[in-house]
């Protein structure tokens, strides 16, 4: 299962095995050409879903990208026959300096054709730097049918659409071992009140419930910014969620004090973590990566974290099985009461495009269609929240089970907070504040006015 390259997972880089990130271990930058056939090809009957998109024979399409070998060669396979089919040869470069390149190349005048923009902020810069071009009515067709609604809003700047979502990640999870749960005849919780009334079940039984780890280098702090918006969500609904994500509604009022108040209850709560490593503070010098860990042996029930939290099993337990009956799986973390329908946090890339011509606008289509999506299921390593892609393409459970979330378009769906603040108070001011709230014990309400106060003021 793979993250994609934000703000926070670009920093995280550094310091993670490549298996965990869609930029796996490789150059810096990397160029290849998918093969294209040289003249028309729709006449053959492998090339039938493929018509709708035209005959561009003897053309380029360039993608430009964050994401490396070996996940390149996956999205290449992917597009292979459409390749073949309209005579588009699909040029490919990948870069782990991606986001400080882009904005450069495009103010040079060598702008890609398209580009997979790692996260909304980032689109809506280049919007105002009037980089991107609107996105064609038969992507703007598929975005409206294929995706839960507000996939869309994230790719539009100013009522205009401009980027459809390309790969997606589910972080509404949480980790435990099938195995361990079974023989202590645990049962996976679907309310927010079973979970914690589990929890006092496991304390009974001498387990600390919750582990966790959110030390990640540059980056450290992210993940308890995760946990934050899971609560965030789950109280308040999408509208104050948006309206927090826009500064409307500022860190210190009532409704966020209150989800700060329900995470001190949960995860800085000393009853309840920081199980296999020590108190609540040792959760800010813990790498996020061996959060989980203690679960394994037994030492600690539970661990939230996202869905590409699957590559680390095997690292600590060669072989350890990821399935409902195995040693790790994951459950949706449950609601916090009825009012608010299926709340799921994510995050995903978006394709935008630097040009209108014909080419590159039925590239740009087809990277938004459900037979892209599912070839790129297959391939492995990959979610989509494309709706049109068969559940049964997925190899692997954890896809799987993150895909029945975020394909449903009744679910309300937000986008990773953090990643669509300002860089300044996402991936700055809020990282470092939720550090220290768990490492130094900070006050809640300094904490939140310490936020506030690095918002920018235009």
């Amino acid at each position: 299962m793979s993250v994609p390259v934000s703000r926070r997972s670009a920093a995280v880089i550094g310091g993670v095995a490549a298996a965990l990130l869609l930029a796996a271990c490789g150059s810096s930058t990397s160029t290849t050409a998918s093969s294209a056939a040289p003249s028309a090809t729709n006449a053959d009957p492998a090339c039938a879903d493929y018509a709708s998109y035209g005959s561009f024979a003897g053309t380029t399409v360039s993608v430009f990208t964050s994401i490396l070998p070996p996940e390149q060669q996956l999205f290449e396979k992917s597009w292979a026959q459409f390749s073949k089919c309209t005579g588009i040869t699909v040029k490919y470069e990948g870069s782990d300096q991606f986001e400080a390149q882009l904005p450069t190349r495009i103010a040079g005048g060598n702008a890609p054709d398209i580009a997979f923009i790692p996260q909304p902020g980032l689109l809506a810069k280049l919007v105002t730097n009037g980089g991107p071009k609107e996105a064609p009515a038969a992507t703007a067709a598929n975005a409206d049918k294929y995706w839960n609604p507000a996939w869309k809003t994230y790719g539009t700047v100013d009522g205009k659409f401009y980027a459809a979502p390309l790969g997606s990640n589910m972080k509404s999870f949480v980790w435990y071992s099938p195995k361990i749960w079974k023989a202590k005849g645990y049962t996976v919780p679907k309310t927010w009140d079973e979970m914690f009334a589990l929890s006092d079940k496991m304390l009974a039984d001498g387990i600390k419930p919750w582990c966790g780890g959110i030390e990640s280098g540059g980056a450290t702090g992210w993940l308890a910014t995760d946990w934050l918006e899971q609560i965030v969500l789950r109280q308040n609904g999408g509208d104050v969620y948006d309206k927090w994500v826009s500064h409307d509604i500022k860190f210190d009022s009532p409704e966020i004090t209150k989800a700060m108040d329900t995470l001190n209850g949960w995860m800085r709560n000393a009853k309840y973590a920081n199980a296999g490593f020590g108190d609540t503070k040792t959760i800010a010098t813990t790498a996020f990566q061996d959060g989980g860990k203690p679960i394994l042996p037994g030492k600690c029930g539970m661990y939230q974290q996202a869905s590409f939290y699957a590559n680390f099993w095997d690292g600590f337990q060669k072989g350890a099985k990821i399935a409902e009956d195995g040693d790790a799986f994951a459950f949706y973390l449950p609601p916090i009461g009825d009012a608010v329908k299926t709340p799921v946090v994510g995050g995903g890339e978006f394709v935008t495009a630097f040009s209108d011509k014909p080419e590159v606008q039925a590239f740009q289509t087809y990277l938004s269609s459900p037979t892209f999506a599912t070839l790129k299921v297959k391939a492995g390593t990959w979610v989509s929240a494309n709706s049109g892609v068969p559940l049964d393409s997925y190899t692997d459970p954890i896809s799987k089970l993150s895909a029945q979330y975020l394909t449903d378009n009744t679910a309300t769906f937000r986008f990773d907070a953090s990643d669509l603040m300002p860089a300044a108070v996402g991936a700055g001011a809020e990282w470092k504040q939720m550090t220290a709230w768990f490492g130094e014990n900070k006050d809640t309400a300094a904490v939140l006015k310490a936020i506030d106060a690095s918002w920018p003021s235009s």
